[in-house]
């Protein structure tokens, strides 16, 4: 038996491999990574070319237990109450709005149109109430992962967006709950024990249990966590702890039966999202917690849905397709009107009303993860119910995202970057700022053949020089630069106060699009992170000199020629517009025995240079030398 198990657990994780690099190229034509994974299981299993046999499944369900604590950990770190108060009545209120109307009209229609569905045609009344609120419950959880990438690839942030993530979040948490509830239901009406006040007691005891155990899991964790270890190896920990919640879970359900011939069910999904809620909010680790979290959730995502593909069957799917389409359609019209109701009720602006449901259709692990519970507990119909609802969330995967990104369009709280403008063939730098560094840099940037402007506050300025142009403004806002050209800059450089460098860092982020931004760092640590977000040059003047002097020490010859302190030699930075030179490496070039590529920039990534390097059209290259035979190779790289 250990030798076969190690066999299927190699081939397992051969079919697993395999599975990530097929999932990579469906999202190379925009299909979420889980449809590539949940596919490749499908293929693997007994379905097409068994790989995985359909009776050795059991024996790989530890697996969706330790992929279903790092999913319950996940959702419950998310859930960082001091990032969510400023939003709270819009979040309660959406909250209500979202989980009552999804579960309740949800269950309602599929509770009373069960004749038409295939599996559900020939349970008894009882029992198809029970598989409609497993539904109702099912429909209700969202993916804060999800969630969190379009936010972050959008750069999203506002009102709308807040709400948003918040919903998403709690909802998570409180449908895990739910479960909970209409799980202990359904198992007593299909076992047909008394749903009485012992019933209620055992229920309300269960959970009791399952919260305190939960927060003693978030001071367990906390210990790891606070000790000098390999990251790897706290890795290790927190997967083994949360794992160990279901073999507790399992643990005392056997032995409760034993001694008290009742089983007292602990629900371990509930335990760990308790658990990581309090190592999230009530404790130092909570970053370096979300880290490890971060490094061990897509290996176990990888396993998890290609487990879950593996255990379907591709004739079910055919047979259920029509029903989980229809159902796809029911959750987005109870998703809508929950929506609704949130925004009148929260008395939000009117704007979010028909769009605030877009945010809430997409769903990913704590749906399947429920689902692969009931599955497992209900065989007789669970493997239907699993069936319908992976392809909900397969459609929901691939829907769901674009219309979250059409929301914040819509609201305006998207913050992308322009895109950057053509070369139009003349180097232009704007300065921000007047003072004597800004003029010094003016004029030095002129003798290099750039054509600068300086752009100050209306009560700095002093006549215009015949050398540049010296710009007053009323204000550094939007609609001031409206009329200043700015996109035909080539650097922008930021001279003022931490507050003003930022605020026009990401106007011209958002609106102008201007490659090279240059900020000076004036100490305010609260705006050192917003710059790199933005992905700023810092200059910070307190570390300049010390740098300088280190430089000069270390490299005295190297660094002289880079200051432009030998009159002789320049550095320049030169980006590839040559056509006729994509793909051609260094050593082709023929360039001046007097220049040297220092380095290679490709898609903001620094590439080692050597002869063999190829260039790519838009790579921007670092050239050392002297003044006339850089301004040949210049000439060449860029016509």
């Amino acid at each position: 038996m250990g030798l076969n198990f190690f066999i299927l657990l190699t081939g397992f994780t051969i079919v697993s491999i395999a599975g990530y690099q097929i999932a990579k190229v469906f999202q190379k034509i925009k299909f979420p990574l889980i449809t590539g994974l949940i596919i490749t299981g499908i293929i693997a299993g007994s379905s097409v070319l068994n790989f995985i046999p359909a009776n050795s499944l059991h024996r790989l369900h530890f697996l969706d237990d330790m992929a279903l604590s790092i999913i319950a950990f996940s959702a419950g770190s998310e859930l960082y109450l001091k990032e969510l108060r400023s939003r709270m009545t819009s979040i309660k209120w959406m909250t209500i709005g979202q989980l009552i109307i999804t579960f309740s009209i949800s269950s309602l229609v599929i509770y009373f149109t069960a004749s038409y569905i295939p599996f559900m045609a020939e349970l008894s009344p009882e029992i198809r109430a029970v598989v409609a609120l497993l539904f109702g419950t099912i429909f209700v959880a969202r993916s804060p992962s999800s969630a969190i990438a379009v936010i972050n690839e959008m750069r999203a942030n506002g009102p709308f967006t807040k709400t948003a993530m918040g919903v998403t979040v709690i909802k998570d948490v409180l449908v895990i709950i739910l479960f909970a509830i209409c799980f202990a239901i359904a198992k007593a009406v299909v076992n047909n024990e008394p749903l009485g006040v012992l019933f209620l007691f055992h229920l309300f005891i269960e959970l009791t249990f399952s919260f305190a155990i939960g927060v003693l899991l978030g001071k367990v964790l906390q210990v790891p966590l606070s000790l000098k270890l390999n990251k790897h190896l706290k890795a290790i920990i927190v997967l083994l702890l949360g794992y160990s919640m279901y073999l507790l879970a399992s643990v005392v359900k056997v032995a409760s039966h034993d001694f008290i011939q009742h089983d007292i069910t602990l629900e371990p999904l509930l335990i760990c999202i308790i658990g990581s809620f309090v190592v999230t909010n009530y404790s130092k680790n909570r970053v370096e917690f979300i880290e490890l979290l971060e490094d061990i959730s897509p290996t176990i995502y990888i396993v998890f849905f290609t487990l879950t593909g593996a255990s379907l069957s591709l004739q079910t799917l055919g047979n259920v397709f029509w029903v989980a389409i229809a159902f796809f359609a029911l959750r987005i019209i109870t998703i809508f009107l929950g929506g609704v109701f949130g925004v009148i009720a929260a008395k939000d602006d009117k704007k979010y009303t028909f769009i605030s449901w877009m945010p809430y259709v997409t769903q990913a692990g704590v749906a399947l993860g429920l689902t692969t519970i009931i599955a497992a507990e209900f065989p007789s119909w669970g493997y239907e119910f699993e069936t319908i609802i992976i392809a909900i969330i397969v459609i929901n995967q691939v829907v769901g995202p674009p219309l979250f990104k059409l929301a914040i369009n819509m609201v305006g709280e998207s913050h992308l970057k322009f895109k950057t403008p053509e070369y139009d063939g003349v180097k232009d730098a704007i300065i921000f700022g007047l003072e004597n560094q800004s003029i010094a840099l003016a004029v030095a940037l002129k003798q290099h053949g750039w054509v600068p402007r300086i752009f100050c506050k209306t009560e700095d300025f002093i006549e215009s020089n015949e050398a540049f142009d010296i710009i007053p403004l009323e204000d550094f806002s939007l609609n001031d630069f409206k009329n200043l050209n700015l996109e035909k800059a080539d650097a922008i450089v930021c001279l003022l106060s931490d507050a003003e460098n930022y605020k026009i860092s990401e106007l011209i982020y958002e609106h102008v699009g201007t490659k090279d931004i240059i900020v000076r760092f004036n100490g305010s640590r609260t705006f050192l992170k917003k710059f790199n977000d933005l992905g700023v040059r810092i200059i910070d003047p307190s570390l300049a000199m010390i740098n300088l002097l280190d430089h000069f020490v270390r490299s005295p010859n190297a660094t002289s020629m880079l200051l432009g302190l030998d009159s002789t030699q320049d550095s320049v930075d030169v980006e590839i517009r040559n056509e006729d030179l994509h793909g051609l490496t260094l050593r082709d070039l023929r360039f001046p025995t007097d220049v040297i590529v220092l380095s290679v920039m490709r898609k903001g990534r620094a590439i080692i240079s050597h002869g063999y390097t190829r260039l790519r059209k838009g790579d921007m290259v670092t050239l050392v030398g002297s003044t006339d035979s850089i301004e040949n190779v210049r000439f060449k790289l860029e016509s």
